[in-house]
């Protein structure tokens, strides 16, 4: 099982979710955030960080945001790994 980042991340990029990430399964792409499915452990500690709600567990994934899954399993393992807070894109 694993959380899938969602639209509401793209351009946004809140990083609170990744300092609670107790495995350090978080991603960094150029517009978003990405959690690596494999590395992911379900914990949920992320899920109440993100201020845009854009973190959801994979079987929870609103339909309309169904390619995010597997867009966060192709893109996570071609991206740094990111475990520090950084600055937002914009502010939502």
């Amino acid at each position: 099982m694993t959380h899938v980042v969602c639209e509401p991340c793209f351009a946004c990029k809140y990083t609170d979710c990744v300092v609670v990430c107790p495995v350090e399964c978080f991603y960094e792409g150029e517009q978003i955030l990405y959690i690596h499915p494999d590395e992911c452990i379900d914990c949920e500690a992320c899920v109440p960080e993100c201020p845009v709600e854009a973190i959801f567990h994979e079987d929870n994934v609103p339909e309309e945001w169904a390619a995010f899954t597997e867009l966060n399993a192709e893109m996570a393992p071609q991206c740094p790994v990111i475990t520090e807070k950084k600055e937002p894109l914009a502010d939502s």
